[in-house]
């Protein structure tokens, strides 16, 4: 008995060890981060090769110390062989980075062949234990047609690669691996989810709560309203639909379900939620800092052009929201004690208002006004944010003259810090996984030629049509984009289909790669995978179809909108003015149309209420998509009159136009 008690203190101890040395590796690894964001004193692909160890060392360490926890001792066994030889491999690099990237390129010594195929197969094994097995079907697939592209017919055919030729182009050439899109992510993607890590850790995101609490007080579908909320928030920076859903639907669902809501239709909202959520600027699960480089312009350009979609969405979905709420018998009220003990007075408002507030000022001057780079606008932000999370309520404590000494709350900011440093690392980790990965793969796609392929199959396919070719791409899009983090199925679409829209259909950059984003995310609600609907309908313990059909109704407009900036491109211009405002107004109209004829509660006889569902979606569709104004603004008042008209048959109102009418 005595031997079993040791055994399990020498255990919990040595846990406890490895849970501080995750967190020593994530203040080291942000050091090394924050240091190369201030000077860049190295080149981009060495920093790259560094950094893949920086953050592979936190993943290793954080992971087996979970698996041991959970008793998974083969899980460890496997995990940190491969975990080593990338850390390993960033060592190596990095230490003859002179000789391997500016003396050998185009070939290699024997070890570092044999290296490569080992980074290759510990990459693998991550993806899936990451990933799970569709995604290493695609990446390991996309290695065997590089290799055996011979063998393929028909127009994706090509010469193939030697396996020689491969281990260059993913590894030791340091193009693939460590090429552009992990540079990108070192440089500009990290940074800004150091910046989400804080956030957490000072509780930005029970300020986001505490307020849609307080709103719900004040609208009828309050607790659905309050989910969307904080998914959609939460998800723009999480980077990914289906972890989003996961991490928010574990406390939005219940809470919609405990207020009488169906499972089906709160797994629903929260699945919505979390897939509108990427496109949300300024973060757009990261993409926003991705597109800027592909196009070559400031990223608050980019910005800019997600303003007005992101409004039209957020504003269809929140009205689609309220009428899927009201449709149930649900209280829809949200008790602010069974989340916080106390609510804030108007001094502690003020205080977290300027924390949270001068660090979001800080960037979007930075950006919009001084035009810093990304990576020095981010640094100076995360400066901003670590003084003033640590400071502000140090200083209110000072204030109050609470029981808690200043020095005492100084100290609990600065652990908080602590912990938003590793939560930043650790939520880093899998995105920089998939992304080294799929910066391999590009590199494969470009040496295949497989852009142009893809080109020749979409002209082909649709014939030369605008609208097929279209919406073809968006079914490759959301093909591609299942089970990916955002970033990562914006880069394989931005590369594999918005060429060929911009080329060979006369479609302007913006709305070609905002075309193609829009549609990748929409792999997370579209079924037969729909793996945002399939983990909020698991929480949920409901109907995994059912979930799907009343997402598909909420977010109509996001599958609409696509094609929209096809026909309408003021809607993601990167400049906007007064005309922008125009078009968007009435692609609103339209979205709302959309809504109202697939989600509003009719009460009339079955017929007539599927005649008017049917008429009022296709009159959404037309206003959303048709570029002419004139039919647009027809579209819209025909909208009107069937929307003013409805609410006097069902409620004996009276217009006010027409004395008498509805008494």
């Amino acid at each position: 008995m005595s031997s079993e008690t040791d055994r399990a203190t020498l255990t919990t101890r040595f846990l406890g060890g490895l849970d501080v040395t995750v967190t020593i590796a994530a203040v080291v690894f942000w050091a090394i981060v924050l240091n190369w964001s201030y000077n860049q004193q190295m080149s981009n692909v060495k920093y790259a090769v560094i950094f893949v160890g920086g953050i592979m060392t936190v993943y290793a360490i954080d992971q087996s110390r979970q698996a041991l926890e959970e008793g998974d001792w083969v899980d460890t066994a496997v995990l940190l062989p491969t975990s080593i030889v990338l850390i390993t491999a960033s060592v190596y690099f990095a230490s003859n980075f002179q000789d391997v990237y500016l003396l050998r390129q185009g070939y290699a010594l024997d070890h570092e062949y044999m290296l490569a195929r080992l980074i290759i197969l510990s990459l693998l094994y991550l993806t899936w234990r990451e990933f799970g097995n569709l995604f290493l079907g695609l990446v390991a697939g996309v290695m065997l047609y590089g290799v055996y592209g011979n063998y393929v017919p028909g127009v994706l055919g090509h010469a193939g690669m030697s396996e020689l030729t491969l281990l260059q182009a993913t590894v030791t050439d340091l193009y693939g691996f460590y090429g552009s899109l992990t540079q990108l992510t070192a440089s500009w993607i990290a940074p800004f989810l150091l910046y989400a890590g804080l956030l957490f850790a000072y509780g930005a995101f029970d300020l986001i709560l505490r307020v849609a609490i307080v709103a719900a007080r004040h609208i009828k579908s309050g607790v659905a309203q309050t989910a969307v909320l904080a998914s959609a928030v939460i998800g723009s920076i999480n980077g990914s639909y289906t972890a989003n859903a996961a991490m928010t639907g574990s406390f939005t669902i219940p809470t919609m379900q405990d207020s009488g809501m169906a499972g089906h239709r709160a797994a629903a909202i929260e699945s919505v939620a979390s897939t509108s959520g990427q496109v949300l600027p300024p973060v757009m699960g990261a993409s926003a800092f991705v597109m800027a480089s592909y196009l070559g312009v400031p990223y608050i350009d980019i910005v800019v052009a997600g303003l007005i979609p992101a409004a039209i969405l957020v504003a269809c979905i929140a009205v689609a929201v309220h009428y899927v709420a009201i449709s149930d018998a649900s209280s829809q009220d949200m008790e602010f004690s069974e989340f916080f003990d106390d609510e804030l007075s108007s001094k502690q408002k003020l205080f977290e208002g300027v924390r949270f507030g001068v660090p979001f000022f800080v960037l979007i001057y930075l950006l919009g006004v001084a035009q810093f780079t990304v990576m020095t606008a981010a640094l100076y932000t995360i400066v901003a944010m670590v003084l003033t999370g640590v400071l502000m309520p140090t200083v209110q404590r000072a204030v109050d003259g609470s029981e808690v000494s200043p020095v005492g709350e100084l100290l609990t900011q600065v652990r908080n810090t602590v912990g938003g440093f590793r939560r930043g690392a650790i939520i880093l980790a899998p995105i920089a996984i998939i992304l080294v990965v799929i910066s391999g793969v590009v590199n494969i796609f470009g040496t295949t030629g497989v852009p142009a392929k893809i080109a020749l199959l979409l002209i082909n396919l649709s014939g030369g049509v605008l609208l097929f070719a279209v919406l073809l791409a968006m079914a490759v899009s959301i093909l591609m984009g299942v089970g990916m983090p955002t970033v990562a199925a914006y880069v394989i679409v931005a590369i594999l289909i918005a060429p060929t829209l911009i080329a060979d259909f006369g479609i302007t950059e913006i709305s070609a790669h905002y075309t193609v984003f829009y549609a990748a995310i929409l792999a997370g609600i579209t079924p037969p995978v729909a793996t945002a609907a399939v983990v909020a309908a698991g929480i949920a313990g409901a109907n995994f179809w059912r979930t799907c059909g009343v997402a598909i109704k909420i977010a109509a407009p996001l599958f609409v909108l696509p094609v929209a900036f096809v026909y309408n491109p003021e809607l993601v211009s990167l400049s906007v003015g007064l005309d922008n405002a125009v078009v968007g107004s009435m692609v609103l109209v339209g979205g709302l149309s959309l809504i109202y004829g697939l989600n509003y509660p009719f009460e009339m006889r079955p017929g007539r209420r599927i005649g008017l569902r049917a008429g009022l979606t296709g009159l959404g569709l037309f206003v959303m998509v048709y570029p002419g104004r004139l039919f647009k603004l027809a579209g819209i008042a025909v909208f009107v009159a069937v929307f003013v008209a409805e609410k006097v048959v069902t409620r004996g109102l009276q217009l006010p136009f027409l004395k008498g009418v509805g008494q």
